[in-house]
């Protein structure tokens, strides 16, 4: 039951970084900024487009790692990056006084490290 659970939370949260990454990465960040993504304007095109192929990667690690059977630690410490982009996000958040997307990073925060915490421990591969 557990390890179910954490396969739909892998694949959710990589879903949904896969697609933010995506965005970040194909997307001029000018546009990014129109889009909402107002601290996209604070940083250089380069680190919106690191930000999003770290995203990807990150979302990537969620899911094929241990799809394969191959390198299944690349996936907890997969999650356990992705918590540390969304607790850089929620920092940036609060700085720029956009507190309605803080509960969008801290929900994506708790769920990958929900994921990093199982697959490290009782439900590792």
């Amino acid at each position: 039951m557990m390890n179910a659970l954490m396969w739909i939370l892998a694949a959710l949260l990589a879903a949904a970084f896969l697609a933010a990454g995506l965005m970040k990465v194909t997307q001029p960040k000018a546009k990014l900024a129109e889009a909402g993504m107002g601290w996209a304007e604070d940083v250089s095109e380069r680190s919106v487009k690191l930000i999003g192929a770290v995203e990807i990667l990150g979302a990537v690690g969620l899911v094929v790692p241990a799809a394969l059977g191959i390198a299944v630690v690349l996936t907890p410490l997969a999650a356990l990056g992705l918590v540390l982009v969304m607790a850089g996000a929620t920092v940036v958040h609060v700085r720029r006084g956009e507190m309605s997307l803080v509960p969008v990073n801290l929900v994506l925060l708790v769920l990958a490290a929900v994921v990093a915490w199982g697959r490290f421990g009782p439900y590792a591969f």
